[in-house]
């Protein structure tokens, strides 16, 4: 199911990084994130509850662009 505020994202296991890109445009990787939270992102209902329950706030983050 699309969201309404992530429009994609990749997963870089050998850096366990998180990159999320939203709707928005905005470009976010979040660090040492476990690959097995990416996979239960992947799968969610609403992406964005699961990555304001399960990602912001929990894992450090720096904007790309």
């Amino acid at each position: 199911m699309p969201s309404s505020v992530v429009a994609a994202m990749k997963y870089f296991a050998d850096a366990a990084k998180l990159r999320i890109i939203f709707v928005s445009g905005k470009v976010y990787d979040y660090l040492n994130v476990p690959e097995n939270v990416y996979r239960e992102m992947k799968t969610a209902g609403s992406k964005g509850t699961y990555l304001n329950t399960r990602i912001k706030g929990k894992y450090q983050y720096m904007e790309i662009k």
